[in-house]
């Protein structure tokens, strides 16, 4: 079992936000020319690369392939896939930005999972770093739903990022589970697997001929998230699920830098003013982590 370590735990996840949104940014660009499946499928599959050889550096390799609770694994995987499918979907229809901004929902409901299902207590501190980031995302999200250019696409992204975030909150709780009695890069292994098979299944119902450029963006995306969710998994597994929770809104910062820096998206005085809510929220939370208290989770309540 890892050891608790909440201010490396902060910095791996500032790590992984920003390589995840390099991801996005390069599945926001594919999913111009390929199906969601096909996304899935490609991102999973080259992700398996840096995941070996991270378990490989560890000694993990081994270890990694073996476990007691395989049935856990498969419900984190297949609850990833809907997750990344659902993700996906939504690049496909917004931009980087708001995309994560609507997977940043996903925070509010996991602290409300890990209090039922793994016995946090987050104190009232971080509950209001978590409502204060909430209220961010919906600054940014008002010219997107109430403007004057709201497009049928921008209401189908958000449908889709919505039930991302509800799955998303539940993939977070069996996530931290799972740190308990395996390492992180046996979930991360095992989910690429599980998600690269979900892909493939998706070949009947029609895949593209890919371009040079889109393969590129594919390839580079599957790099990229694998060594993404190795940086999350580290994290989870040194932290309480609710202190990461709202510290994790940051990522909406490198979001809107790559919609500025690839897209060419001008930010308006909504995102902005979001964008610093949200960074108000994580300095909240880095303010009142310290007096974070979790009660552990007995060996009969995991299954162990």
């Amino acid at each position: 079992m890892t050891k608790p370590n909440i201010p490396l735990a902060l910095l791996l996840s500032t790590l992984g936000l920003i390589v995840m949104s390099a991801m996005s940014a390069a599945i926001h660009e594919a999913a111009k020319v390929a199906p969601v499946g096909q996304l899935v499928f490609w991102r999973s599959l080259v992700a398996l690369l840096p995941i070996v050889i991270y378990m490989a550096a560890r000694g993990q390799l081994g270890p990694s392939l073996r476990t007691k609770y395989p049935h856990k694994h498969l419900i984190r995987g297949l609850l990833g896939c809907v997750v990344m499918a659902l993700n996906f979907t939504v690049l496909g229809y917004l931009s980087v930005g708001l995309a994560t901004a609507l997977m940043y929902l996903a925070p509010i409901l996991a602290i409300f999972a890990a209090m039922i299902f793994l016995r946090e207590r987050p104190t009232a501190t971080v509950f209001a770093g978590v409502a204060l980031g909430f209220a961010g995302i919906l600054l940014m999200l008002y010219p997107a739903l109430l403007g004057s250019e709201v497009r049928s696409g921008t209401l189908i992204g958000v449908a889709a990022g919505i039930a991302m975030a509800a799955t998303n909150a539940l993939s977070r709780v069996q996530v931290k589970d799972l740190t308990r009695t395996d390492p992180p890069a046996s979930i991360a292994l095992s989910f690429a697997i599980i998600s690269t098979l979900f892909g493939l299944a998706t070949i009947t119902l029609g895949w593209v001929t890919l371009d040079s450029w889109t393969l590129t963006l594919l390839v580079g995306a599957g790099l990229l998230g694998g060594i993404g969710h190795v940086l999350m998994m580290e994290a989870v597994a040194r932290a309480p699920v609710s202190t990461l929770a709202a510290f994790e809104y940051t990522g909406i910062i490198w979001a809107f830098l790559f919609d500025i820096a690839l897209l060419g998206v001008a930010l308006d005085v909504w995102s902005v003013a979001g964008a610093l809510v949200v960074v108000a929220a994580a300095v909240l939370v880095a303010y009142g982590q310290g007096r974070f208290a979790a009660k552990p989770v007995l060996a009969a309540q995991t299954g162990r």
